[in-house]
């Protein structure tokens, strides 16, 4: 489990699959995801494969609602973890992502003691790449055209970002 001034990051649990299907299979919230819209199925199959201690619930302390979901997937061989993130969309702009990305960072380099962190995501998302540079990483390539938004059914840049240990404040 990780803490944040407003948030648990916690395993995931049977009882969170409405929770997490309400952002899962909503298309503005999986725009600029890999993934999605989910059906039933997806979100159970996702529910069933999510693995303790890399990908995690978002919760909010206040009330324990989940409103999110979030993860860090080590690469051992080259001692490096991906982040990734999803909040729904009710909870934009309060600064929750910020928290969970920063709690990302920290646990990757502190807890899984990881040399380097990256994170991609298309150009458009605002928001996620906002999260990225407040919490330290640099913004490292621009990819033209190369996600398929599978919402909008069309190519977009996408930008990676990523931070190392050595770079990361304490």
């Amino acid at each position: 489990m990780i803490e944040t001034k407003s948030l648990t990051l916690r395993p995931f649990d049977p009882g969170d699959f409405e929770a997490v299907h309400s952002w899962a299979a909503n298309p503005e919230n999986t725009r600029y995801m890999a993934w999605g819209p989910n059906t039933e199925e997806q979100t159970r199959e996702f529910l069933a494969s999510a693995q303790d201690g890399k990908d995690f619930a978002v919760v909010l302390k206040a009330s324990g609602k989940v409103i999110g979901s979030c993860g860090v997937y080590p690469d051992s061989e080259n001692d490096t973890g991906l982040l990734g993130w999803i909040l729904h969309k009710d909870f934009w702009k309060r600064g929750y992502g910020t928290q969970l990305g920063g709690a990302l960072v920290r646990h990757s380099f502190e807890t899984l003691k990881l040399r380097r962190v990256h994170a991609p995501c298309a150009a458009e998302n605002y928001g996620s790449w906002r999260v990225m540079e407040r919490n330290g990483m640099r913004r490292e390539a621009l990819h033209v055209k190369a996600f398929w938004a599978r919402v909008d059914k069309k190519w977009v840049d996408s930008v990676e970002y990523a931070l190392l240990a050595e770079e990361y404040p304490r």
